[in-house]
């Protein structure tokens, strides 16, 4: 039986116990520092917040410490890796190998996963991870099942892989563009975002092949209809992006993947079961289109190409609801805008629209919407007149929908334990007893032996009945269900008498732990050996301090270069990716495309940077020019 985990992201306490709350069998957060999301800190304390309502249904907090380390950070990031075991995390997620050789040598025993930052996307390279002790692969996003099955036969370490949120369009961990543009290292954090800005296209001549589009800005994936086939590939853990999100969109994503894994389990109960206790019940009907996106795509997933660009929108476009029809002044300071709606479009007071117009993505919220008019303040645009350029035919989309948002406030998710009771009565020198034991789904048991008396109830079946209504209700996170009564002679009993007895069975079950599948442990083992016997490390390995340095000649590499955030080597790829603007274009040679003769750019304020096409591995890289 294969525990299939569904593994959320948490800016903050308040997400991560929301996301545990809609179906998260386990959340990933940042500590204070050392996070690849530097606006995404937190804590230690609240991070023991978040492991402390975890425990209740056997869910998973997981810390990212991937960034790459300088030396003289490495005794922080040791004190850090203490605290966060002390206060219950379950497992580190890693990108600097000094992470391992201090980890190692300071007493953290719980199990280290290879961040997708490592960049790990062929089997050699999980194995390495694997015997290096790595209880987990994190792959890199632009994989195909076949690749990802190859994975799964190389290694015995679990597999993790994401399948919603936004997508880096570089392969993760070897994207140097931010630093080089803005000394703003990815790797350490604080990414500028490069890939989502506007660029020219240009050719060897200086001719704009493409003006002004977000050409390196890629749709958000969504593999939520996908998830039989990953888990048939061999990935136990299915990651969604958004360490940056607020809590709406945690709630609805992680609650529509949380389904999706139930539907499966239900489907081959033989196969699947889920990581963590407990099930979602009430709760609002999640709803991917209204929630942030920039249009959504399955990337590389069946091995195959597709558009995966999102040139026009970059910063998220929510869903379509219509076409404008007109646009004009509705006094001094507001507009008026028609909509030609899309069948089943309702609009509500105060949703977050936005819009292509005069050439720039233009967001606005509808002050007053009545049927398929959206009154407005008027906007500011480089299109000409009060209506921004807006045109008629210009696509209008929702990226907050009040409703929506509503509904999600008015009908939160109960996350509850179901636990069977079995009752049954006898006599015990000639006092009625009742016991009542319970069981989790998770294997706890709780038992209350009550002395009841001598008296016995007259109407027998309305106090079975009464027994079976009172202890098959809640009781804190427990969905206590009556599954049997056996004996003779049911005592006089009161109903807040069998309450106390439920009460009671639900105290004895918090206080032990919930018992779920453990997580792989192979924090101690380490067979990497000489593995990398002659070869020489380069710059993307992101080698910033002496002890991954050593941990690589340890291995048996020849020379090992510094990472690109130290030494800004000349001439080197500042960012190789499976998605190529050629193909996107039309322009592919490969594929039949127009041809460009000579070499393309992209210039964004007099900056040009080169692209390459490496035709033979189908891919693209980004040089400075």
């Amino acid at each position: 039986m294969t525990s299939l985990e569904l593994l959320a992201p948490a800016r903050n306490a308040e997400i991560g116990i929301a996301a545990i709350d809609c179906g998260a069998d386990a959340v990933y957060m940042a500590g204070p520092s050392f996070g690849a999301r530097q606006d995404a800190g937190n804590p230690v304390e609240d991070i023991a917040t978040v492991c402390a309502h975890a425990r209740r249904y056997g869910a998973r907090v997981y810390v990212t410490l991937n960034t790459i380390l300088y030396d003289s950070e490495l005794e922080e990031a040791r004190k850090l890796m203490l605290a966060l075991q002390a206060v219950g995390v379950t497992a580190f997620i890693v990108q600097d190998l000094a992470v391992v050789r201090m980890a190692r040598e300071s007493g953290v025993t719980i199990p280290l996963h290879a961040s997708t930052q490592c960049s790990i996307r062929t089997p050699e390279k999980a194995r390495l991870y694997q015997d290096m002790g790595f209880s987990r692969v994190v792959l890199e996003r632009q994989l195909s099942l076949e690749q990802i099955r190859s994975v799964r036969k190389a290694i015995e370490s679990e597999i993790e892989f994401f399948v919603h949120g936004a997508l880096c369009v570089c392969y993760s961990g070897e994207c140097y563009l931010s630093e080089h543009i803005a000394l703003r290292s990815a790797n350490r954090g604080s990414c500028i975002q490069a890939c989502r800005s506007r660029y020219d296209l240009v050719d060897k001549d200086g001719k704009v092949v493409m003006k002004d589009k977000a050409l390196l800005s890629l749709k958000d994936y969504n593999l939520s209809s996908r998830l039989e086939d990953l888990a048939d590939a061999g990935v136990c853990s299915f990651k969604i992006e958004g360490r940056l999100k607020n809590i709406s969109y945690v709630r609805n994503v992680v609650r529509k993947y949380s389904m999706e894994l139930d539907a499966l389990v239900s489907k081959r109960p033989g196969d699947y079961e889920r990581a963590s206790a407990g099930r979602v019940v009430k709760g609002f009907m999640p709803d991917l289109g209204k929630t942030f996106n920039r249009g959504y795509t399955e990337l590389f997933l069946d091995g195959k190409r597709g558009r995966w660009a999102s040139m026009d929108i970059p910063k998220g476009k929510g869903e379509e609801v219509g076409t404008i029809v007109s646009a004009r002044p509705s006094g001094r300071e507001n507009m008026e805008l028609s909509v030609k709606l899309l069948p089943g479009v309702v609009l509500s007071n105060g949703d977050g629209f936005a819009c292509m117009a005069g050439g720039e993505v233009i967001g606005f919220r509808g002050d007053v919407c009545t049927g398929n008019r959206i009154l407005c303040r008027s906007l500011q645009s480089p299109g000409p007149g009060a209506n921004a350029g807006l045109k008629p035919g210009t696509k209008l989309f929702r990226n907050i929908s009040v409703a929506f948002e509503k509904e999600m406030s008015s009908q939160p998710c109960l996350r509850e334990i179901p636990t069977e009771v079995m009752v049954a009565v006898s006599r015990e020198q000639g006092t009625i007893v009742l016991t009542a034991s319970a069981r989790t789904q998770d294997g706890r048991t709780a038992l209350v032996r009550v002395e009841c008396g001598d008296v016995v109830a007259d109407n027998q079946e309305r106090m079975r009945s009464l027994i079976e209504n009172q202890l098959s209700r809640h009781s804190g996170d427990f969905a206590f269900t009556l599954v049997s009564i056996s004996g003779q002679g049911m005592p006089l009993l009161a109903a807040a008498a069998l309450n106390g007895i439920r009460r009671s069975l639900a105290e004895q079950l918090e206080g032990s732990d919930c018992l779920c599948s453990p997580i792989m442990d192979r924090t101690l083992e380490n067979h990497a050996g000489r593995a990398l016997e002659g070869q020489e490390i380069g710059y993307r390995c992101n080698v910033a301090n002496a002890l991954s340095r050593q941990s690589y000649l340890e291995m048996g590499a020849s020379s090992v270069a510094a990472a690109y955030e130290l030494e800004h080597q000349e001439g080197v790829e500042l960012m190789r990716t499976k998605y190529c603007i050629r193909y996107e274009l039309g322009l592919c040679l490969k594929h039949g495309g127009n041809k460009v003769q000579g070499p393309l750019y992209l210039v964004n304020n007099g900056r040009r940077l080169a692209l390459g096409f490496d035709c033979k591995e189908c891919e693209m890289t980004v040089k400075e020019a």
